[in-house]
């Protein structure tokens, strides 16, 4: 892998899915971070929750379908 750092990003059904790429010459990538686009979401609860009862958030999650296998790393 030459050296260099490069993100890349596409559009996935459910947003930007991008990747995030540091090597440093050797065989093996330096660091490697994978953004999914749940993530973005999932960070979006604290603004989206405001001002409603602790009984909403289940149906405000629910509403904007994150799914949490992509999320969980």
């Amino acid at each position: 892998v030459p050296a260099g750092e490069v993100y890349a990003a596409v559009e996935a059904p459910k947003g930007e899915f991008g990747v995030y790429l540091v090597a440093d010459g050797t065989n093996k990538p330096y660091r490697c971070k994978i953004r999914a686009p749940g993530f973005a979401h999932l960070q979006a609860m604290d603004f989206l929750c405001k001002g409603h009862m602790l009984a909403d958030v289940s149906a405000i999650l629910g509403s904007i379908d994150i799914v949490f296998g992509e999320v969980d790393r």
